[in-house]
């Protein structure tokens, strides 16, 4: 089984496809993004990633938006997208079309897997019988069916798409055994083997609401802490000093990124639906989300005791439009509930983010800061946390969303800047 497919060219199929072919598999990449593929072509990475910037430039792969292509693949990978509908269902519509897409053109006998992320269930309810409605195709017969969660995050130098361990659920035994084959040449880690498709769709959910929950514990402790004047990172570091039983999470201004925002509501969704409330769950979400309007409500009241202003008329920078340090990715970022709320409430915005410079007001970091009332740190990028201090002379209040600056307190202070922190 050397001949691969990979469908969806993004922050996860793009690295898992240029991995295959650096392990000697003859690979193609579908796309339907006609401009992802030009890119693609002419060597040029469309996501930032650089170990896939690195490894797009020796690559022979073929890439293509005609699922023809995959007439001849032995092993096809969907790693398409699954975000949230507006009332926070899960929208397989991408997954769908990815199928009824790819299902004509396989060959008897290929190895189907879903990275994508998806709640419990959906390979049994949804997968398969649209498997054999629209193919020839018996699951387990002439096509094997196999889920393996994608792992992977962008920006970490140390755990990468060749190195993180797996897990592979599947529809029969066979399929399990070629899927374990596979995957075991494909990636430098351990690949385990689950029970069921089901189980193997349920603990990407469980990893990433484990994340989510202890996030919204930490965020609802911060905004206590706030009130009774306890640093909550000192607290944490110090409860982290504990050799077992712990794990530190730390607060912020926001979740984003496209799993820890996302992937609870598959879990809370699909319990619903099965007679179930997960009522922590949901909470949990609920405590996440609310911490960008929080945190305004922390800046506005900070701007009036410092200023006698609201932020009515205020111009304020936001510095950073990514969910994550250094990377530019900007899905679910929390950056944009809070540009929303600062214009709902009268303020001029000026946005930056050397990583998302399309979206971006100014070009630069300084520019951004220059004569504002207030800036909020929403990204912990490299450049924000080395402008120099005299930079923000002038700025009545800094937010800082991640706490990465409380080092400087008093030297802010001493520049005139009221500082505050998530719960520092």
């Amino acid at each position: 089984m050397k001949r691969v497919g990979v469908i969806g060219l993004g922050y996860v199929g793009l690295p898992l496809a240029l991995l295959a072919e650096e392990k000697e598999f003859d690979v193609v990449g579908i796309d339907l993004s006609q401009d992802k593929i030009k890119l693609l072509s002419n060597k040029q990475s469309p996501i930032d990633d650089k170990q896939a910037g690195q490894r797009l430039k020796k690559s022979s792969i073929k890439f293509s938006s005609d699922f023809k292509d995959l007439a001849d693949r032995e092993v096809v990978i969907i790693c398409v997208p699954t975000p949230v509908n507006k009332n926070k269902t899960p929208d397989l519509t991408p997954l769908k079309a990815a199928l009824s897409s790819a299902l004509p053109h396989l060959k008897k006998g290929v190895l189907l897997v879903v990275e994508s992320t998806i709640n419990p269930g959906v390979c049994d309810s949804l997968v398969v019988p649209l498997i054999e409605k629209e193919s020839q195709h018996t699951v387990g017969k002439s096509l094997y069916l196999a889920h393996c969660p994608e792992r992977i995050n962008p920006g970490d130098p140390k755990w990468t798409v060749d190195n993180i361990n797996r897990v592979l659920g599947a529809d029969s035994k066979k399929g399990l055994d070629l899927a374990y084959d596979f995957y075991s040449q494909l990636v430098d880690a351990r690949v385990k083997k689950m029970g069921s498709l089901k189980e193997a769709e349920a603990v990407k959910i469980v990893e990433n609401t484990f994340r989510d929950i202890n996030i919204a514990f930490v965020n609802e402790l911060a905004m206590s802490f706030n009130n009774l004047g306890i640093n909550i990172n000192n607290v944490i570091d110090g409860a982290a000093s504990k050799p077992f039983a712990f794990m530190p999470h730390y607060p912020g201004i926001g979740v984003g990124g496209h799993c820890i925002p996302v992937d609870p509501y598959y879990l809370i969704e699909y319990a619903r639906d099965n007679g179930f409330d997960h009522k922590f769950l949901s909470l949990a979400r609920s405590i996440n989300e609310s911490m960008p309007v929080y945190s305004i409500d922390l800046l506005e009241k900070t701007l009036i005791e410092s200023t006698k202003k609201t932020l009515k008329g205020a111009r304020v920078a936001v510095l950073g439009l990514s969910y994550k340090a250094n990377i530019g990715d900007d899905r679910e970022s929390p950056a944009y509930t809070i540009i929303s709320t600062l214009k709902e409430r009268g303020a001029q915005v000026t946005a930056y983010d050397p990583y998302v410079a399309n979206k971006s007001d100014v070009s630069s970091a300084k520019q951004a800061i220059k004569n504002q009332d207030a800036v909020v740190l929403v990204t912990a990028h490299d450049e924000f946390l080395n402008l120099p201090l005299k930079s923000f002379e002038g700025i009545p209040v800094l937010l800082d969303g991640r706490n990465v600056l409380f080092t400087k307190k008093d030297q802010l202070a001493k520049a005139g800047v009221h500082y505050i922190g998530i719960g520092t």
